[in-house]
């Protein structure tokens, strides 16, 4: 018979794994979305399988004995193997039942894709419908999303990226803040004017500098890195924001001032790794969202 150490479980690995990679019994339970005593007992299973102890305590929580740190690398390579695997599975799926992951950032998550996942859900109702609006890359290799809505292109070889347009972008404040604090005729007229920026970046004091717009931080009289709450504090009439043009054309009681060179139209992608293009499912979520997307783009109006 095959030894029980030659036998491991590959539910005891990916728990090792998680507390390996956590550093504690309650931090992995949440990332495998478990529970303690359960992880706990997967351990103690994999400990008697192996015949080693693999985690002693610490002030810093649980560290990995050399018995672990021998095991950790065939562990990985097993988890990058299972994730291949599911992915593979998951692209020979051909039902168009079952969920769909789609990430994409922070304002196109909320201003952009609700109408579109409505109209989804009235096409396909069995497909239902998971987004994460996050302004960071979800890894759609490890399968954190089946779908994600991209402002610059990836570079990954096993993703595929489809350009769905560009969408220009302009400078706008309120009707009422321009009343208030004049209207703009040159872009050195912006140093007299509230703007809101960026708060941990200095991205958009270069990038104003860089095209005859000597900016310091402090003419951005509010700073925040949230792009919906700049989104709000402009529609507040707090001052001057970059907005996409086709979202501010939405609100009449914004208007645009003459953009610069500076303000390139700001290119969206749709991507899907390669093995996930074959989910019937995936595709047609993934052709839906591009439909709809090129056409708000190119600005075709909706039907009723």
């Amino acid at each position: 018979m095959t030894p029980k150490s030659q036998m491991l479980d590959w539910v005891l690995i990916r728990s090792f794994l998680a507390v390996v990679e956590s550093g504690s019994l309650s931090a992995a339970a949440k990332r495998a979305g478990s529970t303690q005593p359960t992880l706990s007992r997967h351990i103690r299973e994999l400990e008697a399988a192996v015949g080693a102890t693999l985690f002693k305590r610490s002030v810093q929580g649980l560290e990995p004995t050399d018995a672990a740190l021998a095991l950790i690398e065939d562990a990985q390579a097993m988890g990058t193997a299972a994730e291949a695997l599911s992915i593979k599975a998951a692209g020979r799926s051909q039902a168009l039942t079952g969920t769909v992951r789609i990430t994409a950032s922070i304002m196109v998550g909320n201003l952009m894709l609700p109408p579109m996942l409505a109209s989804l859900r009235r096409a396909e109702p069995e497909i239902q419908i998971e987004l994460v609006a996050s302004d960071a890359n979800q890894n759609l290799l490890r399968r954190d999303a089946d779908i994600a809505i991209r402002m610059v292109e990836p570079t990954q070889q096993a993703l595929i990226a489809r350009k769905v347009g560009d969408s220009p972008l302009g400078l706008f404040g309120t009707k009422e803040y321009f009343d208030r604090h004049g209207r703009i005729i040159d872009l050195k007229d912006l140093k007299r004017h509230d703007l809101i920026g960026l708060d941990r970046s200095d991205f958009l004091v270069r990038m104003f500098s860089a095209h005859g717009a000597d900016l310091s931080r402090e003419h951005f009289a509010v700073r925040c890195d949230d792009q919906m709450i700049g989104w709000h504090l402009m529609m507040a009439g707090a001052g001057i924001g970059i907005a996409q043009t086709l979202l501010a054309a939405r609100h009449p009681e914004l208007e645009m001032i003459g953009g610069g060179p500076f303000l390139a139209p700001l290119p969206i992608w749709l991507v899907m790794s390669e093995e996930v293009r074959n989910n019937a499912r995936v595709r047609r979520v993934a052709d839906f969202l591009a439909a709809e997307l090129s056409s708000l783009l190119r600005g075709e109006p909706k039907g009723p």
